[in-house]
């Protein structure tokens, strides 16, 4: 559905976006990740049409974006950032606009208004101007209007800005089930919304590509990813790490806590175990007699790898945080 290839962008002697290369399939939900000024706008507008890029290619459903924008545009939805709309217009006649613009008309034209408004929860300020709006209501009465032709591809720069934590967690709901039949790109700086409604994630870093791959690859890559965490009662931690490293399938035991009513302890098996250490502990902790609160293996954290990849002291050391 979406295609770049090689793409670039400069303004003046700044290179914005640095020869970026990704595709979105029908039924994806891609996590457009990356600090401020990565290039995740400026890529998002070009795939959008509404800037050109300096080098490069985008397709969209077939259509290149630069020679024929119209078919390409009409598969899509657009939010930009900030969520522009006309403060003088109701709720209503912005999406009536929106709509007519979309080519709807009459009865389809009045379904679509029906649709987003449920959808997106507005009925309580259809009938409000725009400047009225608080930023939340503004922000989904944006998103209402980049589904009211129902497109097949979504593109979405920072869909939840403004909303309070129930809105928020409405939209990524609806991203989520929309994107079983959509093309959807979105971006974020918050990382639980990559887990929450993203089936791949992107990470951008000064214009390039410096991660790519579903939320649970991406979590593989923390240094904690297949750690196991052990809590242990009534004992010392100290003790407890000494019998632990013995363990042949432990490569290192770390005290994370250790007082007269628990110790936690971190362990970090050897590449070639194969998951013993989890049943390796078990067995341990059923000789000793150990007391056993927690075990369990961590999946790795997105904002530990989203930090060694993009923080310019850890890249320095190779992605590994000081």
């Amino acid at each position: 559905m979406i295609k770049v290839n090689e793409l670039v962008k400069t303004f003046g002697p700044k290179v914005a976006v640095n020869r970026i290369s990704f595709e979105v399939e029908r039924g994806e939900v891609l996590g457009f990740l990356g600090p401020n000024g990565a290039g995740k706008s400026t890529t998002m507008r070009m795939i959008t049409g509404f800037i050109p890029p300096t080098e490069g290619s985008i397709t969209v459903g077939g259509h290149g974006i630069v020679d024929n924008p119209i078919p390409a545009k009409r598969l899509m939805g657009y939010l930009p950032e900030n969520a522009p709309a006309y403060p003088d217009m109701t709720v209503h006649g912005f999406l009536s606009f929106a709509a007519e613009i979309r080519g709807l008309r009459g009865v389809d034209k009045g379904k679509a208004i029906d649709r987003v408004v449920e959808l997106c929860f507005l009925e309580a300020v259809i009938h409000q101007s725009v400047d009225t709006l608080s930023k939340g209501f503004r922000h989904r009465t944006c998103f209402a209007q980049s589904i009211i032709h129902d497109p097949d591809i979504l593109i979405l720069d920072e869909p939840t800005d403004g909303l309070d934590p129930n809105q928020k967690h409405e939209v990524r709901s609806i991203i989520k089930r929309m994107g079983e039949k959509k093309a959807i790109i979105f971006s974020t700086h918050i990382l639980e919304e990559v887990e929450a409604a993203c089936s791949r994630a992107i990470i951008i870093d000064q214009g390039k590509i410096v991660a790519n791959g579903t939320p649970q690859e991406l979590k593989s890559r923390s240094k904690r990813a297949g750690a196991v965490r052990l809590k242990l009662a009534g004992l010392s931690g100290s003790v407890a790490k000494e019998k632990l490293n013995g363990l042949s399938s432990v490569a290192r035991v770390t005290l994370l806590n250790d007082d007269a009513s628990e110790a936690v302890l971190e362990l970090v098996g050897k590449p070639d175990v194969n998951g013993a250490l989890n049943s390796d502990i078990a067995d341990l902790a059923h000789q000793e007699q150990w007391r056993i609160i927690e075990l369990f293996t961590q999946e790795g954290k997105l904002d530990e790898v989203f930090r060694s990849i993009t923080l310019p002291d850890t890249k320095a050391k190779g992605g590994k945080e000081s």
